[in-house]
């Protein structure tokens, strides 16, 4: 069966080509968050509520090396977008290659450097004694097998540069049924605990990567490389790199607000930990429409850029918002009416103390009304970025980061609990009604450059 389906948005309608490229990314999204979700619903189930809580008290860590990888192999495929919409299939090859070179370089550099001083950042954070040990183990299996989360996240986003949203679902689906057999494998079969989870998280990742590369080597002649197209370009590299680190830094950046609020629930407890974790994995769960729809206007907007229609732009984003506020609002009515099943996959009613759910629950309930902020910050922070913006994204990260910060350094004090369930809606106020602002100021810019192209 011929899976590719790349997309030209230059022409047709917006509505249309947004929903048909998003909702299959939507359950991609979906499919991946199983990594982390059947990883904790495991441990959880078959190893115990500290393994859970040890798992979960890696997540600011592990956000900030898989979210630097996706931030970064998503501005390596900008160019290779707008060389799509420009029909430029010279430099896509080029940069398509480059985008290669880079990721293995990549790859070392975070295993070796993140590897070295895991312990030493647990121990910043106050990670509790009774779950370091585990958390540890967990977390620098991940780092050491960074290579795959970056290889396949660059081979996905090279698929969604010419518009093919579908393939990449495939193969996350695939990835994740491995992933739920090796988990099990590892934790009951060998008993290997939290090393074994995050072992069969690589594997299944590095799998997934490899189907996708030779699945874009059959199905797109036009991604054929030739000797020539491996010439080391540094000019390219460079290129490539000042859209793809800020990309990256901002989801770091974001990572580190995490971790913030992290030391703050770990110095309620480990059973704190566990219920935060938990309503944390069916937030990332009921949420990836937003991040889908985001990449849809990046790369509506990418392509139409490299086609110079900015009065395409423009509506492509009208669009996407309104479509993200329809989502916002069934997004919340699904989370908030399924909080209390949902916690009960991850942990067992009968064994498990039922503070911990209703804490989980409490924390889902919470951020749930504040999913139309959320959904602006995907929208224009990523929709930006395919408008070839590194700065952006990386202002709003940073608004985020000092919200959060604030946030996780005040309300614990005063509303406990309550407070920390408060501090990812604040980090997402502030970042998303401040980022519109600045992609408007981006399209003028935009627009001041190329006048005869303007709309």
């Amino acid at each position: 069966m011929h899976l590719a389906m790349e997309c030209d948005m230059t022409k047709g309608s917006a509505l249309r080509l947004l929903l048909t490229f998003s909702i299959p990314l939507f359950f991609g999204n979906v499919f991946q968050q199983l990594y982390s979700m059947v990883d904790t619903i495991v441990v959880g189930r078959f190893v115990g509520v500290e393994a859970l809580a040890a798992v979960g008290s890696t997540s600011g860590f592990s956000f900030m090396v898989v979210g630097f990888a996706q931030g970064l192999t998503a501005g390596f495929a900008v160019l290779v977008s707008q060389s799509f919409g420009a029909k430029d299939m010279k430099m896509m090859r080029s940069a398509y290659a480059m985008g290669i070179l880079c990721s293995a370089l990549w790859s070392v550099i975070i295993a070796v450097l993140f590897s070295a001083f895991s312990l030493p950042l647990l121990r910043l954070i106050d990670t509790p004694e009774n779950i370091i040990a585990d958390a540890n183990s967990y977390i620098v299996i991940i780092y050491a097998g960074i290579g795959t989360a970056i290889f396949y996240n660059l081979f996905s986003s090279i698929l969604r540069a010419v518009g093919d949203g579908r393939s990449p679902v495939y193969f996350l689906l695939l990835s994740s049924v491995l992933n739920i057999v090796l988990d099990l494998f590892f934790v009951i079969v060998i008993p290997l605990g939290c090393a074994g989870v995050a072992i069969a998280t690589i594997i299944a990742q590095g799998i997934s990567a490899l189907a996708s590369l030779v699945y874009i080597k059959k199905r797109f002649p036009m991604f054929h490389l030739e000797k020539a197209d491996w010439k080391l370009d540094i000019p390219l590299c460079i290129r490539l790199t000042k859209i793809g680190i800020p990309s990256a830094i901002q989801f770091s950046v974001c990572a580190i607000g995490v971790i913030i609020v992290q030391a703050a629930i770990n110095s309620f407890g480990s059973d704190t930990v566990a219920a935060y974790s938990v309503g944390g994995k069916i937030e990332n769960l009921v949420t990836q429409f937003f991040p889908a729809i985001g990449m849809g206007i990046s790369t509506f907007a990418s392509q139409n850029l490299g086609a110079g229609n900015l009065k395409r732009i423009r509506n492509g984003f009208k669009v996407s918002f309104l479509v993200m506020v329809a989502g916002a609002v069934i997004t919340f009515l699904i989370a908030y009416n399924a909080a209390g099943p949902l916690s009960f996959i991850f942990m067992d009613k009968e064994t498990t103390d039922p503070v911990i759910i209703d804490m989980a629950v409490q924390y889902v309930r919470t951020v749930s009304w504040f999913f139309i902020p959320l959904g602006m910050i995907f929208i224009f922070r990523t929709g930006s970025q395919g408008l070839g913006s590194g700065s952006i994204p990386l202002i709003s990260s940073i608004a985020e980061l000092v919200m959060r910060a604030i946030a996780a350094f005040t309300l614990p004090f005063i509303l406990g609990y309550t407070g920390i369930c408060f501090a990812s809606p604040i980090a997402w106020c502030g970042a998303g009604f401040l980022i519109p602002f600045c992609y408007l100021y981006k399209m003028r810019k935009i627009e001041k450059s190329m006048p005869r192209k303007a709309g």
